[in-house]
């Protein structure tokens, strides 16, 4: 997850630097367009700077008082974007607008995740319910046998627990006492920043994100059905396997033959990736891939900080200079002893330019070395890009910045594991475990693709007004069984509010981008190893140390968002299109093993 943001100091100084450009009522001419974007980009470069700082310290110091502090910094914020996003939309239809002051412009309307109203005390409130929610997030509790376990440690003992009864405790006491109490405040961000949107000229907030991708709205979520159903088959052939296997282990009481899956059951807090499950699920004879990572690394006295040096030297071994010596006194790389924090990954870059950071609480296992690769695929997009105008200092889609991570970390392969001294060459596993190797990357990379999918289906029908706030569970309930083909542990009313469990919804993050970073990562992957001249099983590829890749790769990075993201795919990949068919090329040997051990299975739910 990337962190990015922009704020005032003061709302006093915001209006004092804001033009009267904002506010003219019929804008003559490109030289005012152009002048209105220049100072623009200065204001919101200065100010973007201490809305980041204020936010580190809150989100890694969660008290009453940075509470505070972030909610007024996200108010002046949220006040000051609005007020660029409604000058840039007066000047949006003028004649004669250069390409660069056109992009800008269409970049300042969109560019508000949750836009506030004009309305005297509309963003104050509004940043107020969002870093409240937050924080609850952060500071939220489950029980394990009755004891008191925080987030972080939930999602590692569903992880490991095979006890049907615990993780229906875990599940349920995380759901009820962390996303429950958010419902109201949820239902007011809706309407507040629905007005907001609507000011801008967008239906409502859905709209203004699905915005956000060079097409209009209703294309891009026409885009998203087409890449679904390009990648339904494979999923639909991995949950019939998956609910087999659950079922031959805990039998019909737990886990029926047929129908949904129950969500506590697959390893992870919103059964958004299977990968923890991975034993239950293991192929007999295939399935032992002759290591995990979480092991090799614990065999080797790995701490977290090794494992983000190892996690860097990835991306130096590409060309790339490494990390300034500032992001290893200024990370949060695990999680403090004496308070409060957001454990949540996410990258930050905190002035634009070579302030980078990742906060995380990491532990010594394989989820976290992946995540690291992932995270610090965001510091290097960010660094690679700083030397754009400040308006065009962000991925070429949201997509892109989550996929360039996710693409490094599918190139932890055993060849790599080997390069970098982890993995004993004689303990390489042979052909024969290779659809082991590829349920093991299906279990997270395939299984994670609904969920995906659904969270934004579901905002994006709140927001409309098509699931209204009297059905918000319901609402979730239905997508997570249409698209996932799962069902919560014990039957769930409109007193609850599950979406709120997951940190992206309080956190107002959208999050299509990473179901399009499940599919991006894997075109750039199969990109990377052709040019790289791989030529053995795509699953195998590993591209580490190859500069020619990190150079191509650099380029498509530096562009930034100045392009439409078909120009940067392009650049990188040769095509202008975002397609499924790179995973479905992947996981092919998998999809025709798991036909085989499905057959005579039901299928679907």
């Amino acid at each position: 997850m990337i962190r990015t943001g922009i704020s005032t100091v003061a709302l006093a100084l915001a209006l004092a630097a804001t033009p009267t450009l904002a506010q003219t009522a019929a804008p003559q001419t490109p030289a005012q367009a152009d002048a209105f974007v220049a100072d623009a980009e200065k204001v919101l470069g200065d100010f973007s700077v201490p809305v980041q700082q204020a936010t580190w310290i809150n989100e890694t110091y969660i008290t009453d008082d940075t509470d505070a502090i972030a909610a007024r910094f996200g108010a002046e914020s949220t006040e000051l974007q609005v007020k660029y996003a409604l000058g840039a939309a007066r000047f949006a239809t003028l004649p004669g607008l250069s390409y660069d002051t056109k992009r800008k412009l269409d970049l300042l309307r969109g560019g508000l995740t949750l836009p506030a109203p004009t309305t005297p005390g509309a963003a104050s409130e509004l940043a107020t319910i969002v870093t409240r929610m937050s924080s609850e997030y952060g500071k939220g509790k489950g029980t394990l046998d009755g004891k008191p376990i925080n987030g972080s440690d939930i999602e590692a003992a569903m992880g490991t627990t095979r006890d049907p009864a615990k993780l229906k405790e875990m599940w349920v006491s995380w759901h009820d006492q962390v996303g429950a109490p958010m419902r109201k405040d949820y239902a007011r961000q809706v309407v507040i920043a629905n007005q907001g949107a609507k000011q801008l000229g967008f239906a409502d907030t859905g709209a203004l994100w699905r915005a956000g991708y060079d097409m209009t709205p209703d294309q891009f979520a026409a885009l998203t059905d087409t890449l679904w159903k390009q990648v339904e088959p494979l999923y639909l052939a991995l949950h019939t396997y998956v609910r087999w296997k659950l079922n031959e282990k805990y039998g019909d009481a737990v886990q029926a033959k047929t129908g949904p899956i129950r969500a506590d059951l697959l390893g992870n807090m919103w059964a958004q990736e299977w990968g923890n499950i991975y034993d239950v699920v293991a192929p007999k004879g295939a399935g032992d891939l002759g290591f995990d990572v979480g092991d090799l690394l614990k065999a080797k006295g790995y701490d977290p900080v090794r494992m983000f040096k190892t996690g860097e030297g990835f991306y130096t071994s590409l060309g790339f200079k490494p990390l300034p010596e500032s992001f290893w006194k200024r990370s949060q790389i695990v999680k403090p002893a004496d308070r409060e924090v957001i454990c949540h990954a996410s990258a930050w870059d905190l002035d634009n330019k070579d302030d980078l950071r990742i906060k995380m609480c990491t532990k010594v296992n394989s989820d976290d070395f992946t995540t690291i690769h992932h995270e610090m695929g965001h510091n290097f997009y960010q660094r690679a890009y700083n030397t754009k105008p400040f308006l065009y200092e962000n991925g070429a889609n949201d997509g892109f910045h989550e996929a360039i991570g996710d693409f490094i970390a599918l190139s932890i392969t055993p060849d790599y594991l080997v390069k970098i001294g982890l993995l004993d060459p004689a303990k390489v596993p042979t052909p024969d475990k290779d659809i082991g190797l590829l349920l093991r990357q299906a279990m997270d990379k395939v299984a994670f693709l609904p969920f995906g999918l659904l969270i934004d289906k579901w905002r994006w029908g709140v927001f409309s007004g098509a699931i209204p706030e009297s059905q918000y569970e319901k609402g979730w309930n239905d997508l997570r069984l249409k698209y996932q083909g799962i069902v919560p542990p014990v039957a769930r009313d409109e007193t609850k509010f599950d979406p709120g469990a997951k940190f992206h919804v309080p956190a107002s993050v959208p999050y299509t981008r990473y179901f399009l970073a499940r599919l991006l990562q894997f075109q750039f992957y199969q990109a990377a190893c052709k040019q790289a001249g791989w030529t053995g099983p795509l699953h195998r590829c590993s591209f580490y140390g190859n500069k020619e890749v990190g150079a191509k790769l650099n380029t498509m990075l530096a562009m930034g968002q100045s392009k439409p993201w078909p120009e940067a795919l392009e650049a990188f990949t040769g095509s202008r299109e975002m397609s499924g068919q790179a995973m479905v090329d992947y996981f092919a040997p998998l999809k025709v093993w798991l036909d085989a051990q499905n057959k005579g299975k039901p299928s679907g739910w």
